[in-house]
């Protein structure tokens, strides 16, 4: 009777339990949350613990703004929990604000988590999930998540390909009659990209930027390729700390620069690509070229990285509708048929 009543009051959800991200699907009205994966603490001395100021925007607003007494963090690391206790608090401010901070909430969920995460790191992300106060939790690697939201035909006979690129992990799975028949996954994505942006920018510019910069440069002026005319590329003005003076000054970013900086990263994505075709049978290999690879996440968005890998498989490369929400729309697909897609959803106990 108390499950009945729980179940009533609860919506069930899908959550992207991302690096840089979390975005929550609600069953029957779709992605009702897209919020930084960011938590501000302040240590309570007189307690002994910390205490969760801000969670989300409001939190990420104070990434290197923040006093001493104060630290904005990010509880998740290359997709897997770093700081349990943080994570779980920020799980259960998101349910909460999906529901309307209702107490009663007791929502069945589906997490998704990179196929690289170890045993440990999936019952972790589970604990959080159930201490944060779920009905019943199950998880699904982000690569069959991302599958299903980018409509591939992963139930027939045929091999579908999918690249999600997220922001501390990039996925990659090729998939048929609902199965998983390659999956392989390395920690590198967007989150080192910005890296990349800071390192080029403090070696060729004698500037410090923070990650908040990095990740404007990268979404503004971000290209996977050299452009062929200089004459048209677009720049951008960055401000930050000279490394000689010690004193703000502005700097110039073009495209050119920021695809040198990111070149290695986007070789290592490229080369994964490769392997992964490497593995795959050779029928499927076949309808991969016919199919394509399709992908998705926020790192898919980096202007000219379909070209790049294009021009390295020679194969088609698309990119999923809404790539940024792919993820949790394919978990969102999977709530709507729990029973029918229990052979690719995980429970730890």
């Amino acid at each position: 009777m108390y499950n009945w009543l729980l179940k009533f009051f609860s919506a069930d959800m899908a959550i992207d339990l991302g690096t840089a991200n979390t975005l929550i699907y609600v069953k029957g009205k779709g992605v009702m949350l897209n919020e930084p994966s960011v938590v501000a603490v302040a240590e309570n001395r007189l307690l002994g613990r910390k205490e969760v100021l801000a969670v989300g925007a409001e939190a990420k607003q104070m990434l290197g703004r923040t006093p001493g007494t104060i630290s904005a963090v990010r509880p998740l690391r290359d997709g897997v929990i770093a700081d349990f206790e943080i994570a779980e608090e920020m799980i259960k401010y998101f349910i909460r604000k999906v529901h309307s901070r209702s107490m009663l909430a007791a929502p069945l969920i589906i997490i998704c988590v990179p196929s690289c995460a170890t045993q440990v790191e999936r019952r972790a992300i589970q604990e959080a999930a159930d201490a944060a106060g779920a009905r019943k939790v199950y998880i699904v690697e982000e690569s069959v998540a991302a599958a299903v939201g980018a409509g591939l035909p992963i139930d027939k006979p045929v091999g579908s390909m999918v690249l999600d690129i997220g922001g501390g992990t990039t996925e990659i799975a090729v998939m048929s009659l609902g199965g998983v028949v390659y999956s392989s996954a390395v920690r590198i994505a967007g989150d080192q990209m910005d890296l990349d942006i800071i390192d080029y920018v403090r070696k060729n510019k004698n500037l410090l930027v923070g990650e908040a910069t990095a990740e404007e440069i990268k979404k503004t002026i971000g290209c996977a390729l050299v452009p062929k005319d200089k004459r048209d590329e677009k720049q951008m003005k960055i401000k930050g700390r000279d490394l000689l003076s010690g004193v703000p000054r502005e700097a110039i970013m073009t495209e050119s620069q920021v695809a040198q900086a990111l070149s290695q990263t986007v070789g290592k994505i490229i080369d994964s690509v490769r392997q992964a075709l490497e593995s795959t049978p050779p029928e499927l290999a076949a309808d991969i070229v016919d199919y394509g690879i399709a992908m998705a996440g926020g790192g898919a968005l980096l202007r000219e990285l379909d070209v790049a890998i294009r021009q390295a498989t020679g194969l088609p490369v698309f990119l999923a509708d809404e790539s940024l929400n792919c993820v949790a729309r394919g978990a969102g697909t999977m709530l709507h048929n729990v029973d029918k897609m229990k052979h690719v959803l995980q429970t730890m106990y």
